[in-house]
């Protein structure tokens, strides 16, 4: 092994669904590594199949499932964890390798995060397509760059938005261009990026939701929304896909044919997404788009053993 990347942190990014918890599984086994995980679906306890959460495993894993759906979590949070964590896998002399497909976390840990106050919380998402445009357009008339650089149909980024401007008088992108704190140096990382063809990606969601439902999809969202009962719609975790169009299953109104359509339509704009902020913003990223799961592992552990 080579002696350089004992003293790297791995990055591995990519889309749902495309093999990136299983490959991280592999560099931490080959590296002797601790997994860190930057999906901000999967830090969620009450949800572990719908949130493509990894089994248990002899290698050593953080920031999965660690908190209720109740809490607020942000990227501050997760930053502020992860460098303590980062620091205290290198004392024990392992590699960290940060995994998952939330690309705000691992700007955050590349370009470093500027600490935005406390502000009230608002929430959007209870609104139809027409109310948020009107909604969307209100804010817009007030400060034209308030939606700069955020996706417009992200209703979270959106109320994220708003509640920030509401509450210090600075758009989002004014506070972003603050001065960053960081922890790290560019030098410190190892970016890797998953960009498996449209297509393959397409098959392998379809499989995995078919595999969720076997697993036990269902009761899951059951008591999910027993637990929480009637879930507030700012609790983050209800974005999390498939908990909606499973409630309506059980609730009688959809078929589950529609159910798996339905899915697979909001899993492949997710993907969409990712695959937009991948082009935008980590154009630096040694890519690899192999089909073959086994392909693809040779190719990335040989690339790691010679940086």
């Amino acid at each position: 092994m080579s002696n350089k990347i004992k003293k790297k942190i791995v990055l591995l990014f990519g889309p749902t669904a495309s093999g990136k918890s299983k490959l991280a599984l592999d560099i931490a086994e080959k590296f002797d590594g601790e997994i860190i995980n930057a999906d901000s679906m999967q830090v969620y306890k009450e949800i572990k199949i719908l949130s493509a959460r990894p089994d248990k495993s002899k290698i050593m894993h953080h920031f999965y499932g660690f908190i209720s759906a109740k809490e607020k979590f942000s990227v501050g949070k997760w930053y502020e964890l992860v460098q303590k964590k980062i620091k205290q896998i290198k004392k024990r002399k392992k590699v960290p390798v940060v995994v998952g497909g939330t690309g705000l976390y691992f700007r955050a840990l590349t370009d470093g995060l500027v600490k935005i106050p406390e502000v009230e919380k608002k929430d959007f998402s209870y609104l139809n397509p027409i109310g948020r445009w009107m909604m969307g357009n209100h804010y817009y008339k007030k400060n034209p760059t308030i939606f700069e650089g955020i996706n417009r149909n992200d209703i979270q980024r959106v109320s994220r938005a708003i509640s920030v401007y509401e509450g210090t008088g600075l758009t989002l992108k004014e506070w972003q261009t603050k001065e960053n704190k960081k922890y790290f140096k560019s030098s410190d990382f190892i970016k890797l990026c998953l960009l498996p063809p449209k297509n393959e990606l397409e098959k392998k969601i379809k499989n995995r939701f078919n595999k969720m439902l076997k697993n036990g999809a269902l009761n899951e969202v059951r008591n999910y929304k027993k637990k929480f009962l009637e879930p507030a719609s700012n609790i983050s975790a209800n974005s999390i896909i498939g908990i909606y169009e499973i409630g309506l299953y059980q609730q009688k109104s959809i078929n589950i044919k529609e159910v798996k359509e339905r899915v697979l339509i909001k899993t492949r704009q997710y993907a969409k997404r990712q695959y937009t902020w991948q082009r935008g913003q980590m154009k630096d990223w040694k890519q690899f788009n192999d089909t073959n799961y086994l392909d693809l592992r040779k190719k990335i552990l040989s690339y790691l053993s010679k940086t």
